[in-house]
């Protein structure tokens, strides 16, 4: 089973997966939005890196259940 399938599948049966996936969209949207930016304030370049690293927190929790299925 490919990881896409197997995301698609958690997705559909999972819902910590489904609610990690939608968060780390949210967090997404929010980063592209800053990344369009020409000049970012302090508070926001602070709120980037925050973002940054919630986003990899999510990313790697949804692996993690993601191996598990794969087991």
């Amino acid at each position: 089973m490919e990881i896409r399938d197997i995301s698609q599948l958690l997705y559909e049966q999972n819902p910590e997966y489904r609610s990690l996936l939608e968060q780390h969209r949210s967090l997404e949207a929010r980063l592209t939005e800053l990344s369009s930016r020409i000049y970012l304030s302090d508070s926001e370049k602070v709120e980037e890196v925050t973002l940054k690293k919630k986003k990899l927190a999510l990313k790697d929790r949804m692996q993690q259940l993601m191996r598990q299925h794969q087991t």
